[in-house]
């Protein structure tokens, strides 16, 4: 190694291994004596960095080694722990940290207090915002007071006069609370460890030597323990990639940091670029960048030192990159750097599983993916679990998204909602619930709730729920009875939280959560890394709850936790492939294998778009010195220009995502538009089409099953002869192999339904009130107050059902007057017909002055159509009058010359009408009504002796046109044959 300078001052360029050249360049200084390289203390960005360096000291030893002390000191999000910074016994105790919670709560409830129409969850979001500016500005070692002495521009000075009365919080009150509790923010106990340290090292060095490496964050109290460092006798400071070779003027361009004179502000557009934060970081230091020697180690994962020229090209500043037609062709190629371009993120995942798989064929080669798209990280990984490789993202997974978590929130969702069916039946299916030899027989339980609760939401509340399965529709008896019989264990279940009221303390609802979490799930709700996340999740806020929020809402539960719960990442343990990695860009930070595959190249990917600051505004962040929100643009692009050192690269990119068309990353269209042209990676993207491509499209047939007759159904309703003629195998799934559609939990109220409450209605209007007028509309109004009646019903359609009621009750009164009479109303009856039972329910049958009978059928919607009728369809009211004249209907006979649609819909300006299906005005162009039962029987004797006592196949959608339902169409493969025969 080459001899230093007065300051250890290093770099190593991006195409060299970080990790390894720095392993091995201090195993070659230090290691001749093993203990003199255990008494060394390396410095590191974070503890995922540690690893790295960890891991590279392993490979490069060869054997048994002693390692140096290896401490992380920093993260740009200051979300890795510091590690301890050797505190002295000799010197002052510094003051411990409050935990981050702990304030988060605090904050929450300072700003509660500040402004009383905050929700809880709402406020403990904000203070997770605000406890964020509060570290920056720690950070940047700016006091709070700060804020008072800013001048805004009129525009901006209204806006920021609200923003600071708000900021008061944090001005006047939570130095207050700190002084109450005698703890320090963790960024400035953070501050003061570094500065005691470098002090302390200035005063009496280590006796080992020292090395800060890969530490690139530029607050002042890390660039001075970096100086300090530096200024060791065996004091080394490595930076990753710092343009050492950059042109002057170019360097230049990146600065100054302080505000421009004539504007008085400073450029945030600078801070885009890949060395702004390293530039800061030196300027802060006091060093300059013509100080920094190579770190002159090889490793066997570096690239060709093209490499690292070819990404400094790539990476110029953009007011020089007109001079990139100039450059030497050896500084704008990238040998070894291949792109692909797909359609989808799903071609992308699969090409990148492709490739990493491939690496494997290689002895020893190691492969390693780096996105900071965690949806395409999750396909990657699902998708080499087809090969047997167990690649986890070593980015973690949010707590929220994992099982403890998912139960947490669903206990939430379900206390919320007050057990509304979708959310009691989410939890209940949780899969940690009744986990367990007992889970078969639990989820049986729940199928059978599934089934009682289909349709419109019952009651709020346990108790709701129970009704319901006591007073539910006659149609579900049997699933009711059997969810019944279940229902007494999972209410047991339920116990904690049966009961919670609107409002109550923080603690108690988080002990509520936890005690349900008990008594559905046991340990299985604690077990793994998941478990003991949400576990310790749990306790510091119960512990912490005192100091928050007095009271949160129970509807505010279930955003609050999932704003905890996204905030905790939980990371993989050791034991997938050796050589298979998945990365974030934090995690990726010093990380190097032999094939990188860089994912997610598409603007607002990678770089991610920042993030917008909820308390400071762009221009106020400027004026206070702070970061700008831009930064984070350029330590992604670092993190790429290190990554992009390796010796093969697979930079990869989806067309679209699942919403939109992309565009590409700057970084790809700047490397594009140097290298012009990317090296297209050769037949990636058609392994990736063709590894779930079948050999031929083999389109399923259009369905007629036939089976034999003696088999067909000897029962028909009246209601199933349409679907009989225009799908028969939709009858035939329904009947012969008895499928049934079901409703949507938690549905609507669909026309159907409402058809169904109208029937409900005048089927309790002629049993309980004798068909008397005057009881008519009382009746429709205990419908809409029943609790069991949907809150939309009631709301919406309550005015149009009391007007059409109102209709029916004056006609009723006219028919009244002119001779007709109710005979009976909502009554079944059957009557064979040939070898078939015809069977059918009829709304309403009046006795007309002439003494025959009139068929009334009530409809919510739309009547059928004179066309319908006229084609054959649409004959059930000539086929209620048929089992009327055969005497099907018990009390009622003789012949049937009235057919009426007494429909609720709207004309004429008002709701309610009567539509005549027969021709009663002897136009020609329909079935006369004495013609009419007879037309409806040879429509269904034909039907009958076709599909029934005949042996006609059962073809799927015969007639469209009258086969409008879709209950059937998967099961009979619609798209794959409809239109094609």
């Amino acid at each position: 190694m080459a001899e230093r300078r007065a300051l250890g001052l290093y770099t190593i360029p991006p195409h060299r291994a970080f990790a390894d050249a720095l392993a091995l360049g201090l195993i070659r200084r230090f290691g001749r004596d093993p203990m003199v390289l255990a008494r060394g203390i390396v410095l590191v960005p974070s503890n995922r960095a540690g690893r790295a360096i960890r891991d590279a000291f392993v490979r490069e030893s060869g054997g048994a080694l002693l390692l140096p002390r290896i401490v992380p000191i920093g993260d740009p999000d200051l979300g890795e722990t510091t590690g301890a910074l050797f505190d002295a016994i000799d010197e002052a105790p510094i003051p411990p940290a409050i935990a981050p919670l702990r304030r988060r709560m605090i904050l929450a409830r300072l700003l509660i207090e500040a402004d009383r129409a905050l929700d809880t969850a709402e406020a403990v979001r904000l203070a997770g915002d605000l406890a964020r500016t509060l570290d920056q500005m720690q950070v940047e070692e700016l006091p709070p007071s700060a804020l008072r002495d800013i001048e805004v521009a009129a525009d901006l000075s209204e806006h920021w006069q609200r923003a600071l009365a708000t900021f008061e919080v944090v001005i006047d009150r939570w130095p207050e609370e700190r002084e109450r509790l005698g703890l320090v923010d963790l960024a400035e106990r953070r501050r003061m460890q570094l500065d005691a340290t470098a002090q302390r090292w200035r005063a009496r060095p280590p006796e080992g030597f020292v090395c800060a490496a890969g530490v690139t964050t530029p607050a002042p109290a890390v660039a001075r323990l970096l100086r300090a460092v530096a200024e060791l006798p065996r004091g080394m400071v490595v930076l990753p990639g710092l343009a050492t070779d950059m042109a002057a003027e170019e360097w230049d361009a990146l600065g100054p940091h302080r505000p421009d004179p004539a504007t008085g502000l400073r450029r945030a557009s600078i801070e885009t670029h890949p060395q702004f934060h390293l530039k800061l970081l030196i300027d802060r230091m006091g060093v300059g960048r013509g100080e920094f020697d190579p770190w002159r180690v090889a490793s066997e994962l570096d690239a060709p030192p093209a490499r690292s020229k070819a990404i400094a090209s790539a990476m110029t500043p953009a007011a020089f990159t007109h001079r990139w037609p100039d450059l030497p062709r050896a500084e704008r190629r990238f040998d070894g750097v291949t792109a692909l371009e797909v359609a989808t993120p799903a071609e992308e995942a699969q090409a990148i599983a492709l490739h990493l798989r491939e690496a494997l064929e290689v002895p020893g080669r190691t492969a390693a993916l780096v996105t900071p798209d965690r949806v395409l990280a999750k396909r990657v990984a699902a998708h080499c679990r087809r090969w047997g490789i167990a690649v986890d993202d070593s980015a973690g997974q949010p707590l929220s998204a994992l099982p403890p978590g998912t139960l947490l929130l669903a206990i939430a969702d379900a206390i919320g909602q007050r057990f509304a069916p979708m959310a009691l039946l989410t939890l209940l299916k949780h899969p940690l619930v009744a986990a367990g030899d007992g889970r078969l027989g639990w989820l049986e339980g729940v199928r059978q709730l599934d089934l009682a609760l289909r349709g419109p939401r019952p009651a709020p509340a346990l108790a709701g729920v129970a009704a319901h399965l006591r007073e539910g529709d006659k149609r579900t008896a049997r699933v009711r009875d059997d969810a019944a019989r279940w229902w007494s264990e999972a209410r047991r279940r339920l116990t904690p939280i049966a009961d919670v009221p609107e409002r109550l303390s923080l603690a108690q609802a988080v002990a509520l959560m936890r005690e349900a979490a008990d008594a559905l799930a046991g340990d299985a709700a604690w077990a793994r890394a998941e478990g003991r996340a949400a576990a310790e999740l749990l306790t510091a806020l119960e512990a912490d709850a005192d100091e928050g929020p007095r009271e949160i809402e129970a509807g505010a539960l279930l955003p609050l936790l999932r704003n905890l719960l996204d905030e905790v990442a939980v990371r993989p343990p050791q034991g997938g492939h050796p050589r298979v990695a998945i990365y974030g860009l934090i995690e990726a930070q010093l990380q190097r294998a032999d094939v990188m595959v860089l994912g997610g190249m598409n603007e607002g990917v990678w770089p991610a778009l920042p993030s917008p600051d909820p308390w400071l505004a762009p221009r106020i962040r400027i004026e206070l010195g702070l970061p700008a929100l831009e930064r984070r643009i350029g330590l992604a692009s670092h993190d790429f220009a290190l990554a992009l050192g390796a010796r093969k690269v697979l930079l990869t990119r989806a067309q679209r995502d699942a919403s939109a068309p992309t565009i590409a990353s700057r970084l790809w269209l700047r490397m594009e538009a140097l290298a012009e042209g990317l090296t297209p990676e050769q037949g990636l993207a058609a392994w990736a089409s063709a590894i779930d491509r079948a050999d031929a499209h083999r389109p399923a047939a259009r369905p007629a099953p036939c089976p034999p007759v003696e088999q067909r159904p000897r029962k028909l309703s009246v209601t199933e002869v349409d679907r009989l003629k225009a799908d028969p195998y939709a009858f035939y799934a329904r009947r012969m192999l008895g499928l049934s559609p079901l409703d949507p939990v938690d549905a609507d109220p669909s026309a159907a339904w409402r058809g169904t409450a109208v029937h409900g209605v005048l089927e309790a209007w002629a049993r309980d009130d004798d068909c008397r007028i005057d009881a008519l509309r009382p009746r429709a109004l205990a419908m809409l107050a029943d609790t069991r009646t949907h809150p939309v019903l009631r709301a919406l359609w309550a005015p149009r059902l009391i007007e059409a009621v109102d209709w029916i009750a004056e006609e009723l009164a006219k028919q009244a007057a002119g001779g007709r009479s109710v005979l009976g109303v909502e009554k079944s009856g059957i009557a064979q017909i040939g070898e078939i039972a015809l069977s059918g329910k009829y709304d309403r049958i009046d006795r007309q002055a002439d003494g025959t009978l009139a068929i009334v059928d009530y409809k919510t919607g739309k009547p059928p159509s004179p066309k319908a009728v006229a084609e054959g369809y649409s004959l059930q009211l000539g086929l209620i009058g048929l089992i009327a004249e055969r005497g099907g209907f018990e009390g009622i006979e003789g012949p049937a010359r009235g057919f009426e649609y007494w429909s609720l819909g709207k004309r004429g300006g008002r709701f309610g009408f009567v539509a005549m299906p027969a021709d009663t005005k002897g136009k020609g162009d329909g079935i006369p009504p004495e013609d009419f039962v007879a037309a409806a029987l040879a429509n269904f004797e034909e039907a009958a002796m076709r599909w029934l006592t005949g042996d006609a196949p059962f073809t799927a959608k015969l007639v469209p046109e009258y086969a409008p339902y879709a209950e059937y169409d998967q099961l009979m493969r619609l798209p794959e044959w409809y239109g094609r025969e």
